[in-house]
């Protein structure tokens, strides 16, 4: 978790002097984590965020896909330090191992949908599953959708699991962010902003919570910073790839003529990026910084456009 927070912060930042003094930690992070491959290729973990509430089993589908994200940002921040190839290699390959490996050993058939178990021998549905989707591995994502908002939603979010009444806003928000990301524009709209008029502007405001029945609904300001990002990396796609250029794979609503983000202070810079509808199948991305447009480029729905800054 450090390492795919620490990379992704220090790639966003765009500040090389901060780099520098975050990247051993998140190299020893990482070779921690590469001890913990186990033999089927996923990280061998007694534990996760929950703290063993509940069981996770020997290795879960949290600490792997979390473990994916950081080798994928470490990758792009061994290049942009100008580390030796090898390293960028290396990184680069673990997270390819990896994503094979999430589906291989997590990958399952639960009553009918074809998502993810949590552990080996875990046989209903739990909220993590929408981690996938987050970090841009979408081979299971209809069924994943699905098992979602079929098996694990409600007025209040997603239940922790299946038949349990307990709820976490953090997995609501990560799943939101991760079903814009896998493209379900319009379900996610929809769901967001149920969950907006609920939990933001209804009788429980201003922020999202920890828990249910836990905590008593106590509310949590990093919670509320998982809301903000389902609209930079879900509904704008935002992804660092470098401490000055990234990539963006925006989702404009259907019913939508435009949506910007503006004064973005990120990779060093302050800088606006907007999007219009062309036609029903064409969105034109422009980015301006202090004012001037820096970027322009037309091309179909669901387009990755890269940009430098």
């Amino acid at each position: 978790m450090y390492a795919w927070g620490a990379s992704l912060y220090a790639l966003e930042c765009g500040n090389v002097e901060k780099a520098k003094v975050l990247w051993p930690a998140i190299q020893w992070c990482l070779e921690y984590t590469e001890r913990k491959i186990t033999h089927d290729g996923v990280v061998a973990s007694d534990t996760d965020e929950m703290e063993g509430r509940i069981p996770t089993g020997t290795a879960n589908l949290s600490t792997s896909c979390l473990a994916y994200g950081a080798f994928t940002n470490a990758a792009y921040l061994a290049r942009a330090l100008n580390e030796p190839a090898c390293i960028t290699d290396k990184y680069t390959a673990i997270a390819a191992g990896l994503r094979i490996a999430i589906d291989k050993y997590f990958g399952a058939d639960i009553e009918g949908y074809h998502t993810y178990r949590y552990y080996d021998g875990h046989t209903t549905f739990r909220h993590w599953i929408c981690l996938p989707l987050v970090m841009g591995i979408n081979q299971r994502k209809e069924g994943t959708i699905k098992a979602l908002f079929e098996k694990l939603w409600t007025p209040d979010g997603l239940l922790v699991e299946k038949d349990l009444e307990t709820f976490w806003d953090r997995a609501t928000l990560y799943a939101l962010r991760g079903i814009f990301k896998g493209g379900e524009t319009e379900l996610a709209l929809n769901k967001l902003t149920d969950y907006s008029k609920q939990r933001l502007l209804g009788e429980h405001v201003p922020y999202p919570v920890e828990a249910y029945p836990e905590g008593n609904q106590a509310h949590l300001s990093a919670e509320s910073a998982l809301y903000g990002r389902i609209y930079v990396e879900g509904l704008f796609g935002i992804q660092p790839t470098g401490f000055d250029h990234f990539t963006c794979i925006p989702r404009l609503p259907k019913d939508w003529n435009e949506m910007s983000l503006g004064n973005i202070c990120a990779f060093n810079s302050k800088f606006t990026i907007l999007v219009t509808s062309v036609n029903q199948n064409t969105i034109k991305l422009t980015v301006l910084k202090e004012g001037k447009e820096i970027y322009s480029k037309t091309d179909k729905k669901g387009s990755e456009f890269s940009v430098e800054l």
